[in-house]
């Protein structure tokens, strides 16, 4: 008699772990996809301090607004913004009459469908000869 019962309870608890288990999975699926609204739109990162670092983006859809965290990278370009990344190529020859060389990117991928331009165009002084230089010393520092 008792294996009877022990059986029926142990086959109770295996049946409402698994029945249990099959709940929180579907809990969590539906959690994570929120709604059933498949075209966010996002705005920028807006940092909380200063114009890098941790903030918000604002996203809707419908009638339905929610807030994500985001980050600022604090070496991004304002000029093209922190949701549009790009595929450079190789620094030009330096201009001598500006001072400066440039290189362009063609877009590789739109973060939160950004607006984001096909492609730039971006620029840095050169390198002057002091640099070199201070480079050169700097070894011959260590040398001794």
């Amino acid at each position: 008699m008792r294996a009877i019962l022990l059986l029926i309870l142990m086959t109770l608890m295996t049946v409402n772990t698994v029945a249990g288990g099959k709940n929180k999975k579907e809990k969590a699926k539906a959690s994570k996809s929120g709604s059933e609204c498949s075209d966010w739109r996002y705005g920028n990162c807006v940092p909380s301090n200063g114009d890098c670092g941790a903030g918000f983006r604002d996203g809707s859809c419908d009638q339905q607004t929610k807030k994500m965290k985001c980050k600022v990278p604090c070496n991004w370009k304002k000029e093209f913004g922190a949701d549009c990344k790009y595929r450079f190529g190789s620094w030009g020859e330096c201009d001598p009459t500006s001072g400066s060389k440039t290189r362009t990117g063609t877009l590789k991928k739109a973060l939160y469908n950004a607006e984001c331009q096909q492609t730039i165009s971006v620029s840095k002084p050169c390198a002057g000869k002091t640099k070199t230089k201070s480079k050169g010393n700097k070894r011959k520092g260590k040398e001794n």
